[in-house]
């Protein structure tokens, strides 16, 4: 009953919720962005124009300049990989500097995998530096990570919608009606810069960038 009390209140948000102007930030124009552990590379290929990141040890970011986020929504194309372990990829959001800030990120790899378990961890929260991914697992195994329903393919490309309101974070994927991920932050940073997220020993891709602040934040 609880889950079905949070859904219905989900869709009446994203109903009702009065956004501002859709901004569109070229992910190519690099004087708009900040590299921080990785290289980039343009590229224009199946319909879509966007950035490409190389395969590097460590998290890496790319932060787009003078624009804070606060509530609203996050909506990209993203393309990972198959490889095991070496592909994290996502959103990072509310960011204070370059080691604090919340993500959201996926795990292609797991997307489609015969492991019931692995499949449980397709999609992640995280709150840098006080939570990452291992002490959220032990801490509060199933809470803060989940499956993808259906999952994209492990080397496509897939949509991504992520929409912050306060303290409550969900993230849609391929425009699925139901949610993938449904978390409260874990800390009282409301506002921040924004930028793409690669996890360690990952490259990764990103297009269509589209971020939509709600109206009188």
């Amino acid at each position: 009953m609880q889950t079905k009390y949070y859904l219905l209140l989900i869709l009446f948000f994203l109903r009702h919720a009065v956004f501002s102007q859709a901004i569109t930030p070229d992910l190519q124009d690099a004087s708009k962005w900040k590299l921080v552990n990785r290289t980039a590379e343009s590229f224009n290929e199946d319909g879509k124009k966007g950035i490409r990141f190389n395969e590097v040890a460590d998290n890496g970011l790319m932060i787009l300049q003078g624009t804070d986020f606060s509530n609203g929504s996050i909506e990209l194309d993203i393309k990972g990989s198959s490889k095991m372990q070496q592909s994290f990829v996502g959103v990072a959001f509310h960011g204070k500097d370059v080691k604090t800030y919340d993500a959201v990120y996926f795990r292609p790899f797991n997307f489609k995998t015969d492991e019931v378990a692995r499949r449980m961890h397709a999609v992640q929260y995280i709150s840098i530096p006080g939570y990452d991914w291992q002490k959220l697992r032990t801490e509060f195994p199933g809470k803060y990570e989940n499956k993808i329903d259906p999952a994209p393919g492990a080397d496509d490309w897939f949509h991504v919608k992520i929409v912050v309101n306060g303290k409550r974070i969900t993230v849609f994927v391929n425009n699925q009606q139901n949610p993938s991920l449904e978390v409260d932050k874990l800390n009282n940073n409301d506002s921040g810069r924004l930028g793409l997220w690669l996890g360690n020993n990952s490259a990764g891709s990103f297009a269509n960038l589209i971020i939509t602040p709600l109206k009188n934040n």
